[in-house]
């Protein structure tokens, strides 16, 4: 196990719980508390999510709720269930407005970001959803857009990826840096216009540990598989959904 392995390992582990009780992750804990660096990053990463778990707690829970849920149900398909719920959608709101502080926090410069921390941030797009800034099947609209919004737009796509169906593309940030979402539908799924297939593209600069070769590296994140690899001044992230040998085939 290196440094990236155990980090990776570490990015769902919860202070405090039993997640400690899995040999990989005590594993990991373990690795933390012989490595210096990666000991400092846990402690940062376990104060950020207590931090996070606090603000929910914070959160008033109206009088009632639980029954008024239970009650209601039957009701929550109607039309009129937010007018009569608003304890409700005012608890969600305020989740999701601290959910949006807590992701804008995380995408602020760190000096000690590391191709783990962009990888996990790429991984929790592709996870979680994101806005599609274009949608288009054409990669000259894709690359004039990108080219429009100071994103790298002269990538190099590998010869599967030029046969995948494009579907759109995104612009996101990295260390306040913009790093260009192109986004594919391989087949994976029904729906043609959907995304199963995700590639990123930042300048190798921004990422501090990117890799030296055109070699990919390959990782897990939860149920993503990502290849990461660079070619002249830019660096490659490609995800989807599946095991290795998913992804190697678009390589």
């Amino acid at each position: 196990m290196n440094r990236d392995e155990a980090k990776e390992i570490l990015l769902p582990y919860r202070q405090g719980t039993n997640d400690a009780d899995d040999p990989q992750v005590a594993g990991a804990l373990m690795f933390a508390k012989n490595d210096p660096e990666l000991g400092r990053w846990l402690e940062e990463h376990c104060a950020r999510q207590d931090v996070l778990r606090g603000k929910f707690r914070q959160i008033p829970v109206p009088d009632g709720l639980m029954q008024q849920i239970i009650s209601e149900h039957a009701a929550a398909k109607r039309a009129g269930f937010f007018k009569k719920n608003r304890a409700l959608v005012a608890l969600a709101g305020a989740m999701v407005v601290l959910l949006a502080a807590f992701f804008y926090w995380q995408q602020q410069p760190r000096e000690d970001a590391t191709l783990a921390d962009y990888q996990s941030q790429m991984s929790l797009m592709m996870s979680t959803g994101y806005g599609m800034d274009l949608a288009t099947n054409d990669d000259s609209s894709i690359r004039n857009f990108l080219r429009q919004k100071n994103a790298p737009s002269d990538f190099v796509l590998t010869g599967p990826l030029k046969q995948a169906t494009l579907t759109g593309c995104a612009v996101e940030t990295w260390q306040d840096k913009k790093v260009s979402l192109v986004c594919f539908h391989t087949g994976s799924t029904g729906d043609a216009a959907s995304s199963d297939t995700w590639l990123f593209v930042v300048k190798r600069k921004v990422v501090r540990d990117a890799p030296d070769g055109d070699t990919p590296q390959i990782s897990h994140v939860n149920r993503l598989t990502l290849a990461t690899w660079t070619v002249g001044d830019k660096l490659y992230l490609l995800g989807r959904v599946g095991n290795e040998a998913d992804v190697k085939k678009y390589l």
